[in-house]
Formats: C-alpha cells, sequence, structure tokens
C-alpha cells in the first residue's frame, strides 16, 4: 500500500477570509461544478471538471501538495505529489 507523508502532517487551516467559492472563478464571472481547499493556506478552487480547474492550477503554482474537498459531507483529501487520495 502506497503511503504520503504530505496528507498525515498538513494543517488544516480555515479557507481564506470572505470564501464564497472558487476565488479565480468569482472574480472572472465563471461558474465551477465542485470546490477544494488548499490544506496549506486555505485557497479554495473549483476541481479538475470545472473549466478553470484553478485548485489544480493552485498546487501548480506555489507547490502546496495537499487538498480536500470543500464540499458539504465530504471529507478526503489528495496529494498532488504522491497522487493520493486518503479518507
Amino acid at each position: 500500500m502506497n503511503t504520503c507523508q504530505h496528507l498525515s502532517t498538513v494543517p488544516v487551516p480555515e479557507p481564506e477570509a470572505g470564501t464564497q467559492g472558487c476565488q479565480e472563478c468569482l472574480a472572472i464571472g465563471q461558474s465551477w461544478v465542485h470546490l477544494r481547499k488548499c490544506l496549506i493556506c486555505g485557497h479554495v478552487g473549483c476541481c479538475d471538471q470545472s473549466i478553470g480547474k484553478h485548485a489544480t492550477e493552485h498546487a501548480k503554482e506555489s507547490g502546496h501538495a495537499v487538498i480536500r474537498s470543500f464540499e458539504p459531507g465530504e471529507r478526503w483529501r489528495y496529494c498532488y505529489t504522491d497522487e493520493l487520495f486518503m479518507e
């Protein structure tokens, strides 16, 4: 079984102040499918099923490897570096 040190050691920050959805989509008036929260800085971006894929873009640009679902009732996490999910 593959393991990921990133998933077990990241903090769980609050979303950036005033977050109402994907920050980049809101800025350009675009809609999204699902939201993801960066577990390093709290940035909220849209998923890869969304047009903008802003959560992945944030991870690539910032080097912040771990996200979690920002959808009600979902608690999974994902590490871009190791390409692993964790419930």
